[in-house]
């Protein structure tokens, strides 16, 4: 039990690490409207004060205090604060996009970078975020798992005068200010070409008046890119008479989720003529099951398979023949972050959506050199 004597020093002790934190977003909030002018005497006493206060006490104030003075050094050497919120690292994919944003937000390039895997689930996101707000950030950047249920935590930041830009996924509030950008695919886009390839496709081997009946292996719901690609997929649909979605499975964008579902459609079903697989790894799914299955895929095979995001391995497997078309995501989104940023830093006003140039490939398009150049 505490002595009597110690309640007022352990009620100043936690009440002035409050204020410290509070003073630390109001620092930030100041450096980034005054271009970073780092010369104020009331943070440098701050800072000394912190010190020789953790020196004195003990207890819960150490760890936290300590975390501040890192912020601080990294202040005082100019580094841009840039904290990520990542969906996960679930698919090849999401790896090539955190590892762009490591390569860019580095110390060398004036940057101090905070990164958080949000494990596939929002809340863990929300928390982060929060968290990155309390350190007092100069940018938060979000790639959201799902489009919706982000208004409360985006209105902290807004009200903390952090910009917040929002990267390969979009976030659905109704105060579009809560983010200052957006940067990434058009994922109905997407879905629009791979439906445009089949139509042609199918035309040119004579069985554009069959009857197609499509597998469709979706990515985790609500995500930007299954409620894209699935709407591109479905208005196609609905635009030709013959073709007929035969199920809708949820890959979750993940290799061992997709060949799960597609496993188990198979043992219903083997009148497959198309597989529109939301990503690569769930594509490798589906070839995994169909293989156990002996069903023949691919340029010469019985099902088309159609895969999205064009990584290394998926275009290795579209140059091979085992995927018939593989549709571009570009996540090199780094520089293009730090694009906003630099416009930010300099007073100016950037795009609020900025959509990336995109293409697609088929296998006779595609050679190791082109594959490797691509560096994702």
């Amino acid at each position: 039990m505490l002595p009597l004597w110690s309640a007022p020093v352990f009620s100043f002790r936690c009440c002035f690490e409050l204020l410290q934190k509070n003073k630390k977003v109001q620092v930030s909030r100041m450096r980034r409207k005054q271009g970073r002018n780092k010369g104020t005497g009331m943070k440098f006493a701050a800072l000394f004060f912190s010190v020789l206060l953790t020196a004195a006490l003990s207890g819960c104030g150490r760890k936290s205090l300590t975390g501040l003075e890192s912020e601080e050094a990294a202040e005082e050497e100019g580094r841009i604060a840039v904290a990520f919120s990542e969906v996960g690292a679930e698919s090849d994919w999401r790896v090539a996009n955190s590892e762009s944003m490591r390569a860019t937000f580095t110390e060398e390039n004036g940057y101090e970078f905070y990164f958080e895997d949000a494990k596939g689930k929002q809340e863990n996101q929300i928390a982060a975020l929060r968290n990155y707000i309390l350190q007092g950030v100069d940018y938060i950047v979000l790639d959201p798992v799902v489009e919706t249920g982000w208004d409360e935590v985006l209105q902290e930041a807004k009200d903390a005068e952090i910009p917040v830009i929002v990267v390969d996924r979009m976030v659905d509030v109704e105060d579009e200010t809560l983010y200052t950008a957006w940067v990434g695919s058009d994922f109905k886009k997407e879905g629009d070409t791979a439906v445009e390839w089949l139509e042609q496709y199918l035309e040119e081997q004579g069985r554009a008046s069959e009857k197609i009946s499509i597998l469709h292996v979706m990515g985790t719901l609500d995500a930007s890119a299954q409620l894209g690609r699935t709407a591109g997929l479905e208005d196609g649909v609905a635009e030709h008479d013959n073709w007929e979605i035969v199920d809708q499975v949820l890959g979750e964008f993940t290799q061992a989720k997709a060949y799960e579902v597609v496993s188990e459609v198979l043992e219903r079903t083997q009148d497959i003529d198309v597989i529109y697989c939301e990503n690569d790894d769930s594509a490798f799914g589906a070839i995994q099951a169909l293989e156990e299955a002996g069903i023949t895929y691919g340029t010469d095979g019985d099902v088309i398979l159609i895969s999205f995001d064009s990584t290394e391995a998926g275009l290795t497997a579209c140059m091979e023949g085992k995927i018939n078309l593989n549709v571009e995501c570009n996540p090199m989104h780094g520089p293009r972050v730090e694009k906003i940023i630099l416009q930010l830093e300099a007073g100016e006003t950037p795009e609020k959506e900025y959509y990336v140039e995109e293409t697609c490939f088929t296998p006779e398009m595609l050679t190791e050199e082109l594959i490797a150049s691509r560096g994702y």
